[in-house]
């Protein structure tokens, strides 16, 4: 009888990737071609919605950006859409190139979120799923 072997599963396909190209995980946005607005999570169908041009092309985003807002959440939402541990952060992290993305949080202490403080990229477990495997997605941990 085989032992079941836990299997590192993403949340969703094309949120980010691991490309050895780069250093560290990147977020892949969508960037318009006729007017340049950029977007996260990548357009997966080519339509801006700013310009309604089909012109859009992946891009690959920075790994740093700045938070914007946050809030600890003391415990688990209702709805069945988490499964995480309990507390978390979440908020808003604007990167460099524009673009507001809304992230779980990494922190060993909440004191470290700071409206202005720089964050990083970094990919973590979200959960365990039904068979045990883990969920795998992008947060940003606070640089201190």
């Amino acid at each position: 009888m085989g032992v079941n072997q836990k299997k590192t599963i993403r949340l969703k396909e094309g949120f980010w990737t691991t490309d050895s190209e780069y250093a560290e995980p990147r977020l892949i946005g969508s960037k318009c071609n006729n007017c340049g607005e950029i977007f996260f999570p990548k357009k997966e169908k080519g339509w801006c919605i700013h310009c309604q041009q089909k012109a859009l092309e992946d891009i690959i985003l920075s790994s740093e950006g700045k938070i914007i807002s946050f809030s600890v959440v003391m415990q688990q939402p209702g709805g069945g859409f988490y499964f995480g541990p309990v507390p978390y952060a979440y908020g808003q992290v604007d990167l460099p190139e524009g673009v507001r993305v809304i992230t779980i949080f990494t922190a060993k202490d909440y004191n470290d979120l700071k409206v202005g403080r720089k964050a990083k990229l970094v990919i973590d477990k979200l959960c365990d799923d039904q068979d045990g495997n883990e969920i795998m997605t992008f947060k940003f941990s606070p640089l201190v």
